[in-house]
């Protein structure tokens, strides 16, 4: 076994994918929210199906879909992967540890809020990257670019939709909390002059994007964005 294939296999090489993927997918997030906050212009949906339609024709951005769902994948099959293991080899003695007195609840809840994301990321594509890429849209806007924000107004019509996908906003504002220093940690980037403003921003980011992605339902919902 190589030096490079045995790290990847140890359990600090699976925490380093698990902070690279991590990243990225953090990386996702912040221009998805920003493509998907052009509703917030309110003019019926023009701006935002231009962004959308660019998402969709610019074949850096298709081949950055395929970069993503691998990233997704490899990052959830090495957070299962770590779980098991760190209960396989914790001792049965370390069950009477207090893990509150030194760690928040979300961090220990990290697996939890994974699949709780995960459920909620099959229900939105579902609604969108499913009837976008295969299905079709229901016609076009006035600039000629496929009709997304139709799709979104009909999708939020439905108060338990709109119920869920806030919820899962809960979830991915606690798994932020978490895991954006924590991948920082990992990768070894940890210095008393630097952590401080990673944590910062980190704790910005995990509230403030998952507050714009639950504000685009409830807004669109009670028609406050038409």
């Amino acid at each position: 076994m190589s030096k490079k294939s045995g790290f990847l296999s140890s359990s600090i090489g699976k925490k380093f994918i698990m902070g690279i993927t991590g990243l990225f997918l953090v990386s996702f997030l912040a221009v998805h929210c920003f493509i998907n906050s052009l509703i917030f212009f309110n003019d019926g949906g023009l701006t935002f199906n231009t962004g959308a339609h660019f998402m969709a024709s610019n074949w850096l951005i298709r081949f950055g879909e395929i970069v993503l769902f691998a990233g997704l994948i490899l990052h959830m099959i090495q957070a299962l992967v770590l779980t098991l293991e760190n209960k396989k080899a914790r001792p049965i003695g370390y069950a009477k540890f207090n893990g509150a007195a030194n760690s928040t609840w979300y961090s220990r809840s990290m697996g939890l809020l994974g699949t709780l994301l995960l459920m909620f990321l099959i229900i939105h594509l579902a609604h969108f990257w499913v009837k976008s890429r295969f299905t079709g849209l229901p016609g076009e806007d006035a600039n000629g670019h496929e009709n997304l924000y139709a799709v979104m107004q009909t999708t939020f019509t439905q108060l338990w939709v709109v119920i869920i996908y806030c919820l899962a906003m809960i979830s991915l504002a606690y798994h932020l909390l978490h895991g954006f220093q924590s991948a920082f940690q990992t990768l070894g980037i940890n210095h008393k002059k630097y952590t401080p403003f990673i944590k910062m921003i980190g704790t910005a980011f995990s509230i403030i994007v998952p507050l714009i992605f639950a504000a685009m339902p409830v807004l669109m919902h009670f028609c406050v964005i038409k």
